[in-house]
C-alpha cells in the first residue's frame, strides 16, 4: 500500500489492517480480458462497515490506487459529517439555553396574559 494512505489513514485514527482487500473478476463489458483476471478491487473497511469496489481501469495495481483512494475520502467525509453534527449539536444546545433579551421576556408575559385571558372566559361548565 502507498504512503499517503498510510498517513491519511492514520490522521482519521484507523489502520491499513482495518481493512479487508479482495481482487475479483471484473463484471460488466470489457471482454475477455476483463473475464480471466481478478483486476477488480473491493475493500471494506471493518470498523464501518464502509465498501468500495473499483474497476474503472484494466490494470489491478491502478484499480487499487483508485479504491484506496476513494475509501479515504468516504473515512474523511464520514468523520467531517460526525464533527459538523456535533457541531451543531452544541450550537443549538447553546441557543437553547443562552439568556433571553428583556423583550423576549416581555412579549412572553404578554402572550401568556392573553392566553389566560381567552381561558378565562370559557367558563366553568354548568353542575346539575
Amino acid at each position: 500500500m502507498n504512503q499517503d494512505f498510510e498517513i491519511r489513514l492514520l490522521a482519521l485514527g484507523t489502520r491499513a489492517a482495518d481493512v479487508d482487500e479482495r481482487f475479483v473478476i471484473g463484471s460488466g463489458r470489457g471482454g475477455q480480458k476483463l473475464q480471466k483476471t481478478s483486476s477488480s478491487v473491493w475493500l471494506r473497511h471493518r470498523p464501518t462497515g464502509i465498501e468500495v469496489r473499483c474497476q474503472r481501469e484494466r490494470s489491478q495495481s491502478v484499480n487499487r490506487l483508485l479504491a484506496w483512494t476513494e475509501l479515504c475520502a468516504k473515512l474523511e467525509e464520514r468523520q467531517r459529517a460526525a464533527l459538523a453534527k456535533r457541531k451543531g449539536d452544541r450550537e443549538l444546545s447553546r441557543r437553547r439555553n443562552r439568556q433571553k433579551s428583556r423583550g423576549q421576556k416581555i412579549r412572553m408575559i404578554e402572550s401568556k396574559k392573553h392566553r389566560a385571558g381567552i381561558k378565562a372566559r370559557r367558563g366553568r361548565p354548568e353542575e346539575d
